[in-house]
């Protein structure tokens, strides 16, 4: 098991732009080294005065398309694959100066930050790193869905995804996650959604920066992208990168293993808040 028991940041600052997935802009970033307990901040530097948002929980103002964190007027969107990143490649501290509303959706995956991070290098920070502990079980269901995290000595995800079509119908997949896991296994999983969404989304302007080199789209019996998908069951690890990314949002790293079935970025964050009213369901602590 990898567990780093000292805050980390980017050895150096990390540059690099892509398109926006709504507005079809090209979207800039800068991820920079930030100090001891910072934390992963959002500075929008395209705004007066370049406000500056943490990327916590309790900044989350929409999640019906994406994860959206706002304050005081602004927001930064599509926030989850980038946070999964940082959060899969254990950084505690960063600041991401971004010149638009939107991260770049790269290539619908986490992969080319994920990549672009480890050829920066990434820098231990001498402080301690702390943790959620999870000593008793917290679940949240409704609807068919659900969301529950037990003990564990680990991150450990456990997802299951449910479509009612032949390409992806049931799938599970379950993961120790650190950054070689998450590396390798993970960070590359891109995005998916039906032809019949993608053709509505583009006939009314909507997500503007989509295509077939940032989701992989579903026709009725085939994967339409010429190359295919990257691992056969593609849709439910990228399923648990946007749970990671999620996750993330509770702003320190848990040793716990998290149980989903047919949850979401909606369901994620409401567990999220039900997390926080547990409190002696868990606790805070280092790890020497």
């Amino acid at each position: 098991m990898i567990l780093y028991t000292e805050q980390r940041t980017v050895e150096n600052p990390i540059a690099c732009s892509g398109i926006g997935v709504h507005s079809g802009k090209t979207v800039n970033i800068t991820i920079k080294p930030a100090p001891v307990n910072y934390g992963i901040k959002f500075k929008r530097i395209d705004l007066p005065d370049n406000p500056c948002i943490s990327a916590t929980f309790n900044m989350v103002v929409d999640t019906s398309l994406a994860t959206v964190i706002g304050h005081e007027g602004f927001i930064v969107s599509t926030i989850e694959h980038l946070m999964a990143s940082l959060a899969g490649l254990s950084i505690d501290n960063a600041l991401v100066e971004i010149d638009s509303y939107e991260v770049p959706i790269m290539d619908g995956s986490a992969g080319p930050f994920t990549t672009l991070i480890q050829k920066t290098g990434i820098k231990n920070q001498g402080a301690p790193r702390s943790f959620f502990i999870v000593k008793e079980p917290i679940k949240l269901e409704k609807d068919g869905k659900s969301v529950s995290i037990y003990p564990a000595s680990s991150y450990k995800i456990t997802y299951t995804i449910v479509y009612d079509h032949p390409l992806i119908n049931t799938q599970t997949y379950s993961i120790d996650i650190n950054d070689r896991s998450f590396g390798q296994e993970i960070a590359s999983a891109r995005t998916f959604g039906f032809l019949h969404e993608y053709e509505y989304m583009k006939h009314y302007g909507l997500a503007a920066g989509c295509s077939l080199n940032n989701v992989i789209v579903i026709d009725k019996d085939n994967i339409v992208n010429e190359k295919g998908l990257r691992f056969k069951d593609e849709f439910v690890r990228h399923k648990i990168l946007d749970c990671i990314g999620d996750f993330s949002l509770l702003g320190m790293p848990i040793l716990g293993h998290v149980v989903l079935h047919k949850a979401g970025h909606a369901f994620n964050h409401a567990f999220l808040k039900k997390f926080f009213t547990e409190k002696t369901f868990w606790e805070t602590c280092t790890i020497p």
